[in-house]
């Protein structure tokens, strides 16, 4: 009976590890396109009481910062794409913007990353700011350092799919070639400053644009077997595909092995759209939380996520973006979702009563 009564012991310890995971790989986007949201005090307020430990900030909002002073939430804390070409023409700009948006609030707010630029591309409608991109990354780099947080926060970028010009099968991953120089220049940069590359991942943008080729288990993480079979990784989830298409793109990037990734964007839709529904997203989201905890196949081990986004935003557009918020502007939830806790772990209270119960019959 010792025997089992140390096994549940175990179990609980390994329950309470897992559900630890789970919550520390999972943050939520804070965006503020609508004009019905709650005050930031109430959003932060929200955040602490989900147990939501990290946020995504796309603008230094001194109203939200102001809020999150003492709330040990790390952020992830967003330049505009705005602001890119601006603090790219000299270091005293960044100086300033950091000192204003950074400087000011430390160590009070938790910022862990500054997001130089969301989606900047050679290939959509950014292009005019790719020159500016990396001159910025590094003005900003410098102004970090120059106020002495060198070493305590990441200074990155955003991206997005676009840049991937073969995805499939992941291992043959690669970047288009009409965009290589631009990402032969960031990578060059993360990896001398040691910061992860931040990737905005979909898989529902995927599925309904190819639902003849990519089913929706496999986007919902719910295909009872393995879809994609690649030398010996196999696939059942499109997230994992698409996380290990961009590592395998980065292999062939000079430096990029050594480049980690972050996922800085991912969630699906309620309404608005093909397959954007109240139970796909929730299924998308609950079976995500659970499994950033895991990796990818070509990448196990925990991965760093945050899900798009904390609210519905009605000033966004088309129609379908004003759905993606796992809560209403009310603050009442749209899914039942647990950030602490792993699905995997339903009960660590009556595991704990079992394994009380089993000691008490030694």
């Amino acid at each position: 009976m010792a025997a089992i009564a140390l096994l549940g012991l175990l179990l609980v310890a390994s329950s309470i590890e897992i559900a630890a995971g789970a919550h520390e790989s999972i943050g939520v986007c804070y965006g503020m396109l609508g004009n019905n949201l709650p005050s930031h005090d109430e959003v932060i307020q929200l955040y602490k009481s989900r147990n939501i430990t990290k946020l995504r900030l796309y603008d230094p909002n001194h109203g939200a910062l102001q809020a999150l002073r003492g709330s040990n939430i790390e952020v992830m804390l967003g330049l505009s794409n705005s602001d890119v070409k601006h603090i790219a023409s000299g270091t005293e700009h960044a100086i300033w913007w950091v000192q204003k948006n950074v400087r000011d609030f430390w160590p009070d707010v938790k910022i862990k990353y500054i997001v130089v630029g969301n989606e900047i591309s050679p290939v959509t409608g950014t292009s005019h700011l790719i020159s500016h991109l990396v001159p910025a990354m590094n003005n900003i780099y410098n102004a970090i350092s120059f106020a002495g947080l060198g070493n305590n926060i990441k200074v990155s970028t955003a991206v997005d799919m676009t840049l991937i010009g073969t995805s499939y099968p992941p291992s043959q991953g690669s970047f288009r070639n009409d965009a290589r120089w631009f990402v032969d220049r960031v990578v060059e940069f993360l990896k001398f400053m040691h910061s992860p590359l931040l990737v905005n991942i979909y898989p529902y943008f995927s599925y309904s644009g190819n639902p003849g080729q990519i089913s929706l288990p496999y986007a919902l993480f719910t295909a009872p077997n393995v879809v994609v079979q690649d030398g010996s990784r196999q696939y059942r989830n499109l997230f994992d595909a698409m996380l290990d298409s961009v590592y395998a793109a980065l292999d062939k990037v000079p430096g990029g092995r050594y480049v980690d990734i972050v996922v800085s964007e991912s969630g699906w839709s309620s309404a608005g759209g093909f397959g954007a529904t109240t139970d796909n997203a929730e299924t998308y989201l609950r079976n995500l939380i659970q499994h950033a905890i895991e990796g990818s196949p070509r990448k196990p081990g925990p991965i760093e996520t945050y899900l798009f986004a904390m609210f519905d935003e009605n000033n966004k557009n088309p129609e379908l973006e004003k759905h993606f918020g796992l809560f209403s502007p009310n603050k009442q939830p749209k899914y039942n979702l647990n950030f602490g806790v792993s699905d995997r772990v339903c009960d660590i209270s009556a595991e704990t009563n079992v394994t009380a119960s089993l000691r008490s019959e030694m």
